[in-house]
């Protein structure tokens, strides 16, 4: 049921950790990469929502539910895969960018509804669990793949004309057939039950079908938003405003200050892509080792303080950046990073303590996601301005920054007030995407 989850997070994976170097390959400024990743963030804030309400209000008795989406999305996402480092200029891998997270989105948002169809409460703590397994196994193998490639004889040579390193390459191709291979393992795998009551689903499918009934189903799901889940904004806004600097500028603060790489052109750049890839891995692995141990934390100390605490760890592992140059300074940081990766992928929608109706289920984790990506528009638009004065033209800077913003984001988690109903009842998600 998971499986497909694979294929989208090694995705994800490739993205995260090779766009930034992409574009700067394609000579892109280092002050305008953040407008370069807005397509992740568009993308989810307009297609997630939407894609949930269509998926909530489809039926079809060979196909299902959900896996029409999964199946469309993956096809999309894996001819952006291929195409993404054939690129020749910086706008066709800009605008292949936002094919990508197009597709990425349509698939991931039935994904995360799909679990809350086929499992009843008591099971969908260990149906997400073994989601973010995925989510952690599929992103950690993407940013591998530099050191798995060489042993078949591929190297940091660059073919073509764009100068981008054959393990990079490849990487995106393998993606693509495990994007579309893992979603259809789940396709063919797996069934979906149908609307309890056919009736009555017909007839809400006859009054608000289309997308413009989906558009108005978000309307009223938003005038009736729980309101933990209004108060879980704050948190959300400066994790979120951070959190993208990561994939911004990890790579090219690693390759500036542990490869001295100040340029495409540099030899110690692709190494320290190549990096910047491992400390992914490891971010990757600090998160599902985390998450088992996420439960019994929350249990003794609370749920606010355990993501304030973790928050904090993982702002302190970005600002541990600052004070060395040495390659080995950021794979501990990451690391980090990695334990506040695995509490903010569960702990804000365990705080949450709500279930949402199982006919609102896709629209509900659509505008959920709207908590991600509106910071990460903010971000995007207002990034390019501070770069060259309040950052200093140094991508490290901007980690830094990420690290200040999850501090405040820890501060905010006790403006949240939890309710007392069971965590049985919450849906916590394997996240890891827009």
């Amino acid at each position: 049921m998971s499986f497909g989850f694979l294929g989208i997070q090694y995705g994800f994976g490739l993205q995260q950790a090779n766009m930034s170097p992409i574009f700067r390959y394609l000579n892109a400024d280092e002050a305008a990469i953040p407008a370069l990743w807005l397509a992740g963030p568009m993308t989810g804030l307009l297609v997630q929502p939407v894609i949930g309400a269509l998926s909530d209000r489809t039926w079809s008795p060979r196909w299902g539910r959900r896996k029409p989406f999964f199946l469309t999305g993956a096809i999309l996402t894996s001819i952006a895969l291929i195409l993404m480092p054939n690129s020749t200029h910086l706008w066709m891998a800009a605008s292949l960018m936002w094919i990508m997270d197009a597709g990425l989105n349509v698939t991931m948002e039935p994904f995360r509804a799909f679990i809350g169809d086929k499992l009843n409460v008591e099971q969908r703590t260990m149906g997400f669990a073994v989601q973010s397994f995925f989510v952690g196994f599929g992103q950690t193998l993407a940013n591998l793949m530099p050191y798995i490639l060489p042993v078949f004889g591929l190297t940091m040579v660059a073919s073509g004309n764009n100068n981008i390193p054959d393990f990079v390459r490849y990487s995106f191709y393998i993606g693509a057939i495990a994007m579309v291979g893992a979603v259809l393992w789940t396709v063919y795998t797996t069934d979906e039950y149908p609307p309890d009551d056919m009736a009555e689903f017909e007839r809400q499918k006859r009054e608000g079908g289309g997308v413009a009934g989906a558009f108005t189903e978000v309307v009223h799901a938003l005038r009736e938003m729980p309101s933990t889940m209004k108060q879980l904004w704050w948190v959300k806004f400066f994790t979120w405003y951070g959190l993208p600097l990561m994939w911004q500028y990890l790579s090219l603060a690693i390759a500036r200050h542990s490869f001295d790489a100040t340029s495409t052109s540099s030899p110690g750049f692709a190494e320290g892509t190549k990096w910047s890839n491992l400390c992914f891995a490891l971010f990757n692995v600090g998160c599902f080792g985390i998450s088992f141990l996420l439960p019994s934390i929350s249990d003794k100390i609370g749920r606010r303080a355990t993501h304030a605490l973790f928050l904090v760890l993982g702002g302190l592992g970005f600002v541990s950046m600052l004070f060395s140059n040495d390659k080995n300074i950021f794979a501990f940081g990451m690391t980090l990073v990695g334990l506040a990766w695995g509490s903010i992928m569960s702990m804000p929608y365990v705080m949450l303590s709500n279930s949402v109706p199982q006919e609102r289920m896709g629209v509900y984790m659509g505008i959920f996601n709207g908590f991600i990506v509106v910071p990460q528009i903010v971000n995007m638009i207002t990034i390019p301005f501070l770069y060259d004065s309040l950052l200093g033209s140094d991508p490290r800077n901007a980690l830094v920054l990420c690290g200040v913003c999850l501090f405040l984001a820890a501060g905010a988690c006790f403006l949240v007030k939890e309710d007392s109903k069971s965590e049985k009842a919450a849906f916590p998600i394997g996240a890891g995407g827009h």
